[in-house]
């Protein structure tokens, strides 16, 4: 699949899913969410949110129920740039989970977004 296919089927899912802020993703993991990383395995080794599951997008639909059995639980999708990102959110949707959000901007904007942070 070329770069421009899952452009496509990327922005074609974003009209039927949700995306939120790093900062709501944040609120959301702490609130008991399960974040859920779709990227390839070796992007998943070389660093991701602490917490987070492993998925690859290839994988989501024959392993999700594994791993998030109850499909009224909060999942947050995230890639790398917000891309596989939809279009896993768009497929878990398909499957029935009711409450999944997508990561906008992904892991890059989610690192960028917490190097921004002010401490207090």
């Amino acid at each position: 699949m070329s770069v421009e296919d899952i452009v496509r089927l990327a922005n074609e899912a974003r009209t039927r899913i949700k995306e939120i802020s790093p900062d709501e993703s944040r609120t959301l993991a702490a609130a008991g969410a399960v974040l859920i990383d779709v990227r390839e395995e070796k992007e998943f080794k070389a660093g991701s949110i602490i917490g987070a599951i492993h998925i690859s997008r290839s994988q989501l639909a024959s392993r999700i129920a594994d791993a998030v059995p109850d499909q009224s639980y909060s999942i947050v999708c995230f890639c790398a740039v917000g891309h596989r990102s939809a279009i896993a959110a768009d497929t878990l949707q398909k499957l029935g989970y009711r409450n999944v959000v997508s990561l906008a901007g992904g892991l890059k904007t989610y690192l960028v977004s917490q190097t921004n942070r002010k401490v207090a």
